[in-house]
């Protein structure tokens, strides 16, 4: 699980519109995507790091998602660019020595790929009116939904996504969502909406309800087709967040 070093700041430019966004909170997130026979393999190398950051008391902080797909993504809260360029692993690296350098290679034996990226939490299109957070107790269960967009669709997209808000809102829906933005690092625009339950069967019981909450299928269909009309692709993915492997320092 490498952290970014990059450069690259004027790719600032790139980072989804950053004047309207840079108000709101922005994450790191590393994914590391998992080959099926290197799972328990790879689950290992992650609590052992995980163990070393406790007993080094690294000054960085994340949880830990998991997908049915097999990505493990670490979430940190990012203050700002300059922050891509810091290596909060440096002091802990040189307290190591080599025993640092076989963690990672434990990690290498585990995936093909990885890479880091940055979201931004987009509260005006955020439904939680009881308050905005990325984790619930006792709700570990997500559901992901990825809407993918072009460039010319942004506007358009986002309207749309405003549309939903209100017709959630005007319902009184029961069913909170999350919404976050794609950054610096990212191939592609996509909108990511988070919805957290307490396990499989409790989100599908409460997707459900929510349906009869919103309306009939057309009502439905009449407000999410302003996005859907929209979207260049949608990709639906189930996963749980892992609190035994979130990091905090002391």
């Amino acid at each position: 699980m490498k952290t970014i070093k990059s450069t690259l700041l004027l790719a600032l430019v790139f980072c989804i519109s950053v004047s309207s966004l840079q108000a709101q909170q922005m994450f790191q997130v590393h994914q590391d995507n998992v080959n099926p026979s290197k799972i328990m393999e790879y689950e290992a190398a992650a609590k052992a790091f995980n163990e070393a950051c406790k007993e080094h008391n690294v000054q960085v902080s994340w949880v830990t998602a998991t997908t049915n797909d097999m990505r493990y993504l670490y979430i940190s809260p990012l203050e700002n660019f300059a922050e891509l360029d810091k290596n909060p692993f440096s002091d802990m690296a040189k307290a190591m020595g080599d025993k640092f350098g076989e963690m990672f290679q434990a990690f290498d034996k585990c995936y093909d790929s990885h890479t880091t990226y940055t979201i931004t939490l987009v509260e005006d299109l955020t439904y939680m009116p009881e308050g905005i957070s990325m984790t619930q107790d006792g709700q570990n269960y997500r559901k992901f939904f990825y809407i993918y967009f072009t460039p010319a669709n942004a506007a358009k997209i986002r309207e749309g996504m405003k549309a939903v808000k209100e017709l959630y809102s005007k319902k009184g829906s029961k069913e909170y969502y999350r919404v976050y933005r794609n950054g610096f690092g990212t191939a592609e625009d996509f909108y990511l909406v988070a919805v957290s339950a307490k396990d499989e069967i409790d989100g599908a019981t409460r997707a459900k309800a929510n349906e009869k909450v919103l309306g009939t299928q057309e009502e439905r269909w009449e407000v999410f087709s302003k996005v859907m009309n929209y979207a260049s692709r949608f990709e639906e993915v189930s996963g749980e967040m892992r609190p035994d492997l979130d990091y905090s320092p002391k």
